[in-house]
């Protein structure tokens, strides 16, 4: 069985070499600098105090709607907190719906019967009413 001559081989000439590494489409891909490098934070995680916190920077901006669905969404994160359910009791008071607030009071104080947020909230609103049944 024959199989032909046999197979020299012939180094790459040195020139060559050069030209296919420092060609373009042999290198590799370069890095792009630290100062032009986009750095990402990771983003912080979703906590019951973020959500209240960005309720109160909703209706300090005057987005009713936005605080109530984050006041709202604290209660979902976590219903034993009886502070979620005062910042939700504090928004419909400032919007002038006082029996809605006062709901949502009341189930801060089922949670704990002597939440001070709550308690002085409900007297606020006791307050309130009274001046109003006078006029």
């Amino acid at each position: 069985m024959a199989y032909g001559p046999p197979m020299i081989s012939r180094p790459i000439p040195v020139l060559i070499a050069l030209l296919l590494a420092a060609s373009p489409a042999f290198a590799a891909p370069a890095k792009p600098a630290a100062s032009t490098a986009k750095v990402t934070q990771p983003e912080p995680p979703i906590t019951v105090e973020s959500l209240l916190t960005q309720a109160r920077a909703a209706i300090g901006r005057g987005d009713r709607e936005l605080a109530l669905r984050l006041a709202q969404s604290a209660i979902v994160a976590d219903p034993a907190r009886p502070t979620s359910y005062v910042a939700l009791g504090d928004i419909y008071a400032e919007a002038g719906q006082p029996d809605y607030a006062r709901s949502y009071y009341d189930a801060a104080l089922n949670i704990d019967p002597v939440e001070p947020s709550a308690l002085k909230a409900l007297s606020a609103l006791e307050r309130t009413s009274t001046v109003n049944a006078a006029r």
